[in-house]
């Protein structure tokens, strides 16, 4: 979601007219409210001086600032941050679909940085790297503690250049070294091809082309298939998400009207709701929506819109649980920048969050069999990461049985078949029943 303000505050002497300004951003709020937000102030001024002067060694005021403010944006959920300019810079170019690097989604997790998601097609994706692995360092450094937007930039450089990753694993007994090329990453969010009579279609991301190259595979795929086109397999597995309005895009793309997804903020002013138009590009037809742990956010939001008007079978495992917009703010001023700033949380169209909770599938379906999955799955979600909010509503988790693979039958990707066998008619592919859920 791309929605501009402006705020901002000026270096070291700026302090005096932040303080004049402070009176008349705080509106109707009580005057002892702002008095103590004065003291406050004056306290950072004052540690901001001491660490200026008495520093082991000398810093810039920009390099103090830059770390106050994110220190102070990210403290409040896992999501907010700070951008320097070269950092909203490549945001920007990674939402157009094109960026320099690996290809690789992560987030900040226990001081490492945690893989998400590698991209289609990407280093990271060619070199093995997996949703779930721990990067402890980069060209032999460690990245501990450090902020995920400076370890994002190690990562980054020039084209053809190398980079070594030190990968932790779980089920590996040693950490182990993975040595990429970079490349410019330029991703094509939305892949598809014919599976017979049904059209597969497959979303990596949400940036600013999502929409458009999703319409182009619905027309492509009905031209190859015909009117015998038997349904859709749309595969939102491993998808961190992206931008709002493209997620809601695509989502009007399967309803024919309805709700889509209303964000409410901490104001009544700031709710809105989001309706889908009347025209669904794939004619009614069957739609089997496919989702994992690693399906996030704006994957979030059109499964869960489907599922809610009963558009579209949903189908694999829980997914994330990511239940927040983040507003992109640029700050004003020479340095320039931005904040990523949680401001809304997100509603399917029956009015539930699935913030910490994540959404069920209606057909739960592993990968694994319960040979190689004993029981003792480790689910990764929204609810692991240190800060998250909180579920709004805390109840059991529902106990739904999980379809897993025969332990004799091998299957390059058992979900996509068990999909596959539903919409083309036939007797489901072969699989048992485990009574419990992951």
């Amino acid at each position: 979601m791309k929605k501009y303000a402006i705020a901002g505050m000026g270096v070291a002497a700026g302090f005096a007219a932040a303080l004049a300004l402070f009176p008349a951003a705080q509106g109707a709020s009580s005057a002892s409210n702002a008095t103590s937000a004065y003291r406050q102030l004056d306290l950072f001024g004052s540690a901001f001086e001491q660490v200026r002067s008495n520093y082991v060694r000398e810093v810039t005021d920009s390099e103090l600032v830059e770390a106050a403010i994110n220190g102070m944006v990210t403290s409040l959920d896992p999501h907010s941050s700070y951008m320097n300019a070269k950092e909203f810079t490549d945001m920007q170019v990674q939402t157009r679909g094109e960026f320099g690097g690996l290809g690789i989604e992560v987030t900040a997790e226990d001081g490492l940085v945690k893989v998400v998601s590698p991209i289609d097609d990407t280093p990271a994706s060619r070199a093995g790297i997996e949703s779930g692995d721990y990067i402890s360092d980069i060209d032999g450094q460690s990245i501990q503690g450090i902020p995920l937007n400076d370890a994002v930039d190690k990562m980054r450089g020039a084209e053809n250049s190398k980079v070594t990753l030190t990968i932790l694993r779980k089920g590996e007994k040693k950490p182990f070294d993975v040595t990429l090329t970079r490349a410019v990453i330029r991703v094509d969010s939305v892949k598809s091809h014919r599976e017979g009579d049904v059209a597969y279609i497959r979303i990596t991301a949400f940036n600013e082309k999502t929409d458009v190259e999703l319409e182009k595979a619905i027309r492509d795929l009905k031209k190859q298939i015909g009117p015998g086109i038997k349904g859709y397999v749309l595969d939102l597995r491993n998808n961190p998400g992206g931008l709002l309005d493209q997620a809601i895009a695509v989502s009007d793309d399967f309803l024919d009207g309805g709700e889509v997804v209303s964000t409410r903020g901490r104001r009544t002013a700031d709710t809105q709701r989001y309706d889908a138009k009347a025209g669904d590009l794939t004619d009614g037809k069957p739609v089997v929506v496919l989702i994992n742990e690693g399906s996030a956010s704006a994957s979030e939001i059109v499964a869960g819109a489907l599922q809610d008007h009963k558009r579209a079978s949903v189908l694999g495992m829980k997914s994330f649980g990511k239940g927040s917009v983040q507003t992109i703010i640029p700050l004003p001023g020479q340095s320039g920048g931005a904040l990523r700033l949680t401001t809304a949380k997100y509603y399917t169209p029956s009015g539930r969050t699935i913030q910490a909770v994540g959404i069920d599938p209606d057909i739960a379906v592993s990968q694994l069999s319960e040979k190689d999955d004993p029981g003792i799955a480790i689910r990764r979600s929204e609810a692991d990461l240190p800060g998250h909010f909180e579920a709004e509503a805390k109840g059991a988790a529902a106990q739904v049985p999980v379809i897993r693979p025969a332990a004799d039958k091998k299957y390059d990707d058992f979900q996509l078949s068990y999909a596959l066998d539903r919409l083309n008619g036939r007797v489901v592919v072969s699989a048992q029943k485990q009574a419990k859920a992951n």
